[in-house]
């Protein structure tokens, strides 16, 4: 019986090692016809068994081998690209193509032709089997192509306005102040990851929900059941998301769950409770507030019947939009200022150029007196650290599909076909150095150099991609943007952060450290993040 079941194990690896053989080599027959450089590699990025043990177990194995892997160690696993840089571009120009034998992945990093790419958005549209995981609760804008995916944006964009960006706004300097309170009291710190994470909930708790918290450090969380509340369980989907997308919510319903996965029951018991709360203050002429969640029922309502194509959005489609919401909008900000928060820590004299626009447009105002509408256009210094931190740590790459038929685009003066079943995945690193300098952001007349006549450089289209470009842009990005500027101006206007010091060291020494640690620690989990950031203790002291 056991010989048996071993003769069948290696017969089943045996015709899968074969027909993934088959497919690489008919993508690399498809491939070589273009006139590209190619580099082959055996495994598919998108193997979700090799997703579990590519870097943790292979990888390092191979790069002890003598002889060394070439091809395989660099670029068979998840998250290559950070490592890399621009050194592939550099090495085989603007386009190059990595066969596997699932499909073929073309980079670009010029930005002609990904303009191009995001203007024909028929021909390359977005690969929704990769984002079908997201489809949890039900369609959302990630998962729809054609007029059902003009229907979600016409009606999601309608519920990122100013109103919301006056609670964002609002919300994450009231969170900033509080984390700043924990952060200064609770020196050394190195949960500076955890803590941005637990702002970026509570801000869009109150912007997405209209249900606001306080802010809770790492070491002053609740120990309660994860599952008996709306931010709990919102907690807990956000930190089990693969999980619940492998698994999906009907799985995740039953009694005999652990309350870590029964939260999703949890959650959608609370949509429900809001999506009927404003059915009914809809049909009495009355609205429950102008968060997300109530916005998007209202303009699905004010849209037509739901579920006709040109009518508003289903239940489930208001639920699958609510989760893409939190689920797009949580880390990626949360990272982005974690990077930000310790990259500052080591670059002193960046500190001092964005309290310097601080103190010039917020003064010595209390927060309270803070104006979303007033002072948000003028910390152009602050969004510049935004832009520079996502030019060097994006957290999600932009793909594109070729669907199942050929596509030409123009390089250099000729036209290439792409061949079917190809993937452009646009990461742009530019030409400029790799050092993290936010300045670079910022335009100032010759003929006058205050703060006021600064502006926002504006980058070459198909550039900087950090919210994708063209129709499929974030609808989020002003919305991650004002979550980002308000949290900076809360920490930075009236105290500075600096590593801890090592035995022996000085501040100069300290900040190069902790440059390099973020250099060589950061890494592809489900985003691009920091993978151990506790190892980077900041302190936080009054200017």
């Amino acid at each position: 019986m056991l010989l048996s079941v071993l003769i069948l194990f290696v017969s089943l690896c045996g015709a899968w090692t074969s027909y993934s053989w088959y497919c690489l080599l008919l993508n690399y027959l498809r491939a070589r016809k273009i006139s590209i450089p190619l580099r082959v590699i055996p495994i598919s990025h998108e193997n979700l068994l090799w997703m579990v043990v590519d870097k943790k177990i292979f990888i390092p194995l191979f790069e002890r081998l003598p002889s060394g892997t070439g091809n395989f160690t660099r670029f068979n696993w998840r998250g290559w690209e950070f490592t890399d840089k621009y050194r592939s571009h550099f090495e085989m120009g603007d386009l190059f193509m990595l066969v596997t034998p699932g499909r073929n992945w073309l980079y670009v990093c010029s930005p002609d032709i990904l303009l191009d790419v995001f203007q024909r958005k028929s021909d390359f549209p977005r690969p929704l089997e990769l984002f079908e995981m997201v489809n949890v609760f039900g369609p959302n804008l990630s998962t729809t192509d054609g007029p059902t995916w003009q229907k979600h944006r016409k009606i999601t964009a309608s519920c990122f306005n100013e109103q919301n960006n006056e609670i964002v706004w609002s919300e994450s300097v009231v969170q900033a102040r509080d984390m700043l309170r924990y952060w200064s009291t609770n020196s050394p710190v190195n949960s500076t990851a955890d803590d941005t994470r637990t702002l970026s909930l509570n801000v869009l708790s109150s912007a997405g929900f209209g249900k606001s918290y306080k802010f809770q450090g790492h070491n002053e969380e609740s120990l309660g059941n994860v599952a008996t509340s709306y931010k709990e369980s919102l907690q807990t989907i956000l930190d089990n998301c693969i999980l619940l997308m492998v698994l999906g919510t009907r799985l995740l319903s039953f009694e005999y769950l652990p309350n870590a996965l029964s939260a999703t029951v949890t959650f959608k018991q609370y949509m429900t409770e809001v999506y009927e709360n404003e059915k009914r203050a809809i049909a009495k002429g009355k609205s429950t507030g102008r968060n997300l969640m109530t916005s998007l029922i209202r303009a699905s309502q004010e849209n037509g019947e739901p579920g006709q194509q040109d009518g508003g959005l289903t239940e489930s489609e208001i639920y699958g939009n609510i989760f893409v919401f939190n689920f797009a909008g949580h880390d990626t900000t949360a990272h982005t200022l974690a990077f930000a928060v310790v990259l500052l820590a080591a670059s002193p004299s960046v500190q001092d150029w964005i309290s310097q626009e601080l103190h010039c447009v917020l003064g010595d105002r209390p927060t309270e007196d803070w104006n979303y509408v007033h002072d948000f256009p003028k910390l152009k210094r602050c969004q510049a650290v935004l832009m520079e931190t996502l030019r060097l740590y994006t957290p999600v790459p932009i793909a594109k599909s070729m669907g199942k038929e050929a596509r030409q685009l123009r390089i250099r003066d000729r036209d290439i076909m792409l061949p079917e079943n190809t993937t452009a995945h646009p990461k742009y690193w530019g030409q400029d150095s790799l050092e993290w300098r936010p300045s670079r952001w910022i335009n100032t007349a010759d003929s006058d150099e205050s703060l006021k006549n600064e502006t926002i450089t504006t980058p070459q289209k198909g550039s900087f991609v950090a919210w994708s470009e063209g129709v499929r842009i974030c609808p989020g990005k002003k919305f991650s943007q004002v979550e980002f500027v308000a949290s900076i101006a809360g920490l930075f206007r009236d105290w500075r952060v600096e590593p801890l010091l090592q035995k022996g060291e000085d501040l100069r020494m300290a900040s190069k450290r902790v440059m390099e640690l973020v250099e060589k620690d950061t890494g592809q989990v489900l985003l691009l993040q920091m993978l151990h950031p506790e190892r980077a203790p900041l302190t936080w002291r009054k200017r």
